[in-house]
């Protein structure tokens, strides 16, 4: 292809991942209206969080796999069709049960758009110095998700329902798959080896037990009886699934590719990130709205730092990885996110915008290590095995996005339930300790009584807030550390696998 089709090809293939993205942040800005039109519990408001993430992870590797067989572009092209109808199928969800459902089916077409991305991207670009490159600029269009999220999605609340976060979609998917027709390569791996269906249904079923499980300990604590099941299941499941990819010489997925330590050392990038990011993003959006006050598109505005930081330092990570080496890019970018968590902890009290606006800078600069992730990830594996690397890094995002929501944010949850005064709340008590929108919606059934309530909630979420970025700033210092230690000295993502 000539070098022109393949940036025109790479628009394509990067605005998919904008609209993966932005959809993701999207939620984060509707999740109030939702909560406030269909009251949802707390059990029901982390499943609309992570039925996308949950459904997608779990489908990654199935569906990196057919793409391998199939063929790449007609997996992304079904999955703009799928993504698009999901996103259409929201005009007849009247519940909290129909909005999970109707988010579990965008995980569908996630999970067929997100590898098929970059397994393209990989083939397009054989230069691997152009390939560093081009994963900056898909890098770099996340964080351009992240931003506009927010703001499409507060514009939108400003003039019509929540049901048009979903809706922005289909009119995008569908030009999409105009543009992806004529522009986009076919690929495939010729020789995929036998299909291997009972691995599918292991890494499938492990994926839903590992979440499931995490995310019960979080609500029931250690001594769970279903959460002790689920990790029960995960791990014969996934350590089924593991000995078979290892023992085959056509794995479902290759995992032999952790046997390269730059792949490993961009794959705990990206996990660590995620994990930590996921579930401090969704509190500040909340905390934005709920305790100081501001609409949906205020608020999308004021989380812009972080995404525009994020669209600078990615295009210019690898000139800098070039000059500075890769390792201190990888570990440098994940210090300046635990930096950023720190700030939050440390932020005079009561927290105000600021400190908040300077921690997202931050975060946003230290993304900018992701493109890098990516470009390791892809360097420390050969072009056969690009769909497996693909999977495998996609999965770690989106992995780490759901734990990070489940525990992470059941330690938000436990922190807001400890600052509110049980006894006092009475009747109102279980309603109030499910959300903080829940306890406003009391306090605003009570009147002038309920003033003290409404302050004690957002002083108590503010808290939630202030704990778990200190956990999450923890996590990020550990990440820093292990992707030290596994990233070789010289590591050069240019130099290809």
């Amino acid at each position: 292809m000539s070098r022109g089709r393949r940036w025109a090809a790479l628009v394509v293939l990067s605005a998919s991942v904008l609209m993966v993205v932005m959809d993701m942040t999207v939620l984060n800005v509707a999740l109030p209206a939702i909560s406030e039109e269909l009251r949802p519990d707390s059990v029901q408001l982390l499943w609309m969080v992570d039925a996308y993430s949950l459904v997608l992870s779990g489908l990654l590797v199935t569906a990196s796999a057919l793409g391998d067989r199939w063929g790449r572009k007609r997996m992304l092209l079904a999955g703009f069709a799928a993504f698009g109808l999901a996103s259409l199928a929201v005009t007849v969800a009247g519940g909290a049960t129909e909005v999970i459902a109707v988010r579990a089916l965008l995980g569908v077409g996630g999970a067929m758009i997100m590898p098929s991305t970059l397994s393209l991207i990989r083939h397009l670009f054989t230069d691997p110095g152009e390939r560093a490159r081009a994963l900056g600029v898909w890098a770099a269009m996340a964080a351009t998700g992240a931003a506009l999220g927010p703001i499409v999605g507060g514009l939108l609340l400003e003039h019509f329902g929540w049901q048009a976060a979903f809706l922005v979609n289909v009119p995008v998917m569908a030009a999409a798959i105009g543009a992806g027709v004529f522009l986009l390569p076919e690929s495939a791996n010729p020789a995929p080896g036998r299909w291997d269906a009972l691995a599918t249904l292991l890494s499938m079923a492990g994926m839903v037990a590992l979440v499931y499980a995490v995310k019960t300990f979080g609500k029931d604590g250690l001594a769970s009886p279903a959460a002790l099941g689920a990790s029960a299941v995960a791990a014969v499941t996934l350590g089924w699934f593991a000995l078979r990819c290892l023992r085959r010489p056509d794995p479902l997925l290759e995992l032999r590719l952790f046997r390269s330590a730059p792949f490993s050392a961009g794959v705990v990038t990206a996990l660590t990130t995620s994990i930590a990011m996921a579930a401090v993003l969704l509190l500040l959006a909340q905390w934005m709205q709920l305790v100081q006050g501001y609409g949906p598109l205020e608020t999308g505005v004021r989380l812009l730092p972080a995404a525009l930081a994020a669209v600078v330092a990615s295009p210019l990570a690898p000139s800098l990885a070039g000059r500075v080496g890769a390792r201190t890019v990888l570990a440098g970018g994940l210090a300046l996110t635990g930096l950023a968590f720190l700030l939050l902890y440390a932020a005079p009290s009561p927290l105000g915008y600021w400190p908040v606006a300077v921690a997202l800078a931050l975060i946003g600069l230290g993304n900018g290590s992701l493109a890098i992730a990516s470009a390791a990830i892809m360097s420390g594996s050969p072009p056969a095995k690009s769909g497996s690397a693909a999977a495998i890094e996609e999965t770690s995002y989106e992995v780490g996005g759901a734990l990070g929501v489940a525990v992470l944010g059941s330690v938000a949850a436990a922190v807001y339930r400890t600052g509110l005064d049980a006894p006092a709340l009475g009747g109102a008590g279980a309603a109030a300790r499910e959300s903080l929108g829940g306890a406003l919606g009391v306090a605003g059934e009570l009147g002038a009584a309920g003033a003290a309530l409404a302050e004690q909630a957002r002083a108590a979420f503010t808290e939630s807030l202030v704990v778990t970025s200190a956990a999450g700033a923890v996590l990020m210092l550990a990440g820093t550390l292990a992707v030290w230690l596994l990233t070789p000295r010289h590591l050069d993502v240019s130099a290809g696998h």
